[in-house]
């Protein structure tokens, strides 16, 4: 019906209202009506185009992987009092959409002698301090040059990556560089929880020396039971959903790729929901944590 009422607008000149509202079949008062409330809709159409072009900023900045819920609290971290079905209206007409998780192929393969840890963690990835329980595992990212292998651990307190390492292979030297990583940065505390899946590389005796070198307990989840390790599982799902590309030249080229995805954008900038905080970057969260103990001491 707007387009009869900006018709009947527009050659309104050339020919009487009424008579356009006749040949038309519409009401003279609806034409008014809407020709009333034309300076509002353009308002509503300007405040419109400046929220998308606010959401396309943040989309961009988020590597084009954001969706509604954390286009939204990126919005209200930045001041602007946003109703989330808005945002969800005007990304939809605008075809702005986040990145939809696709499931992933396993790398872990049970060693067939060796003695797994119990599970400390029962599927519980949650920790109230920081340094007190990792998830770790093992994924491979494709190249031309071959496979290129990453392994991380995860802080549970924060889903921040503390530690990871890359490699043409899989051994449990990639798992332990990682470890150390963590250890160096002094995220890790006395009998820290580190869980993984039941993998020839967290079985090895080369990863149990240095787990008792650093003082820390090892967990594990059963063999095939994915959602054992579910927060270890679900960050290597976000990496390879937002990173983008599925297939990389070389394995240098990868490399620098995840690097600046973890420690430039996915530590530092992108949203997680904290069930007491609210939507804070893993980074943030750490810095919760550490204030709340400087206000406790």
């Amino acid at each position: 019906m707007s387009a009869v009422y900006a018709f009947i607008e527009a050659e309104r000149t050339t020919h009487t209202v009424a008579l356009l509202c006749q040949l038309l079949k519409v009401a003279r008062s609806s034409f008014y009506a809407w020709r009333s409330g034309e300076q509002a809709r353009r308002a509503r159409q300007a405040a419109d185009d400046a929220l998308a072009h606010e959401i396309t900023v943040l989309h961009i900045a988020s590597r084009h992987t954001y969706g509604v819920p954390r286009i939204h609290a990126e919005l209200r971290r930045l001041g602007h009092r946003v109703n989330r079905k808005r945002v969800e209206r005007v990304m939809r007409e605008r075809g702005i959409t986040g990145v939809t998780r696709r499931r992933r192929r396993g790398l872990t393969r049970p060693a067939k002698r060796a003695v797994p840890a119990v599970d400390l963690l029962g599927r519980d990835f949650t920790a109230s301090e920081l340094g007190t329980r990792l998830a770790g595992d093992i994924t491979f990212i494709a190249t031309d040059e071959g496979w290129l292998y990453l392994a991380t651990w995860l802080d549970l307190a924060t889903r921040e990556i503390v530690g990871y390492s890359m490699a043409d292979h899989h051994r449990a030297s990639l798992v332990v560089d990682a470890l150390v990583m963590a250890a160096d940065r002094g995220r890790l505390r006395p009998c820290c929880i580190a869980h993984s899946d039941r993998g020839s590389e967290y079985t090895s005796d080369e990863l149990r020396r240095e787990l008792h070198r650093l003082g820390l307990r090892q967990s594990m989840g059963r063999t095939e039971a994915c959602f054992d390790n579910a927060a270890a599982e679900s960050f290597f799902a976000v990496l390879k959903e937002e990173i983008g590309t599925r297939r990389w030249p070389d394995r240098a080229t990868a490399r620098a790729e995840i690097f600046a995805f973890i420690e430039t954008f996915y530590n530092r900038r992108r949203l997680r929901k904290h069930p007491h905080w609210g939507y804070l970057a893993p980074l943030e969260i750490r810095q919760r944590y550490e204030q709340g103990h400087a206000l406790a001491a």
